[in-house]
């Protein structure tokens, strides 16, 4: 059998398999999530973490271009070569879908978080309420540590090269009493394509193919070591964005570096936030008096940042990235990143904040 055909059929074995893969998720944990995946990680962070710039995102760049001109020279001979360029595409696909689940994607499929830390998933609407009272006190007593005035906002005096090697102290911590969340070999990058990545509205992301994790290096400094604990977090094998987003802020606030538990504590308070601003416009006003008005201009920070890129392209790729998680275990698509909250909640019934 010819290549192309065959990897063309073998892309349909793939989509056959992915349809029973979601029902078998231990085996997912114990065979690839923690079997072959750590492995891949480590060689892959290990080879391509040294390399001083974004390699994944150059990759990136190359394939677009050589794809982009592939379909310009057979635009002529489309419909004489067509099943040929159809074989091709397909082909092309097919090695594209399997190296990204073999190096990184079939930890959608793995055990959920909550199941594996024995968290419970509901929560009430005093149990929340609770928490963010909590969280809010915590918040405004790291910041009044750090600026030693609750009007002054926080400013950051490290560089985002300090905070990559700073954020590894945080990871330590956490691993001393959940080994499953040790991080080693570290491979955090600034992405080259940051400006790209702001008008499309995202703060980070892990590279499957590099194991890199990529960050968008212009946002605000108070959030940047939040962003890349939790790009940290996918590397470690974990694809849901709310678990993610929870071992970000564990990660974050188990640091011994106050302004990193700022990047985390207030990360956390905005969720919570914005979740009463949904539930009970009432409340939220009510809880948003009490918080320091320095952790509120953070948050107008990044609300300035973010509006200079608004374009109808965010609105696009948006709607792509929610489709995306949405075909790959996240039935909540971009909104699981808020789904966090209810880990946070059930976790802290039991923990210290």
């Amino acid at each position: 059998m010819k290549p192309k055909y065959f990897l063309s059929f073998f892309l349909l074995a793939q989509l056959f398999f992915l349809q029973i893969i979601p029902y078998f998720p231990e085996y997912v944990e114990q065979f690839y999530s923690n079997g072959l995946y750590p492995i891949i990680a480590a060689f892959s962070r290990i080879i391509f973490g040294k390399i001083p710039f974004s390699l994944g995102d150059f990759i990136y760049f190359i394939t677009i271009i050589s794809v982009f001109f592939w379909f310009w020279n057979k635009r002529k001979s489309w419909k004489q070569a067509w099943k040929n360029n159809i074989l091709t595409v397909l082909s092309f696909v097919s090695v594209f879908y399997f190296l990204f689940h073999i190096l990184w994607a079939f930890n959608y499929y793995r055990q959920p978080l909550f199941e594996k830390m024995a968290i419970k998933k509901e929560y009430s609407e005093a149990d929340l309420l609770a928490f963010t009272k909590k969280l809010i006190l915590k918040t405004n007593t790291v910041q009044s540590q750090i600026t030693k005035n609750d009007s002054l906002k926080v400013v950051f005096p490290y560089s985002q090269e300090q905070i990559f090697e700073m954020n590894l102290n945080g990871y330590k911590n956490l691993s001393s009493r959940y080994s499953y969340f040790a991080y080693g070999n570290r491979s955090t990058k600034k992405s080259i394509i940051s400006l790209p990545l702001a008008y499309m509205g995202f703060s980070g992301y892990l590279n499957p193919f590099t194991n890199e994790a990529q960050v968008n290096y212009l946002g605000p400094m108070y959030s940047f070591p939040m962003t890349t604990n939790h790009e940290m977090a996918h590397q470690m094998g974990y694809a849901s964005e709310s678990e993610c987003n929870f071992i970000g802020f564990l990660a974050s606030v188990k640091n011994e570096n106050l302004h990193i538990e700022y990047s985390g504590y207030s990360f956390a308070l905005r969720y919570c936030l914005l979740n009463w601003q949904v539930r009970n416009p009432k409340i939220f006003k009510q809880l948003l008096k009490t918080v320091h008005p320095g952790i509120l201009k953070n948050y107008n920070e990044s609300d300035r940042f973010w509006k200079q890129y608004e374009t109808p392209i965010e609105t696009g790729f948006h709607a792509f990235y929610d489709n995306f998680l949405k075909l790959n275990q996240q039935k909540d698509g971009i909104e699981s990143y808020s789904k966090f909250v209810n880990l946070m909640v059930n976790y802290y019934k039991k923990n210290e904040l």
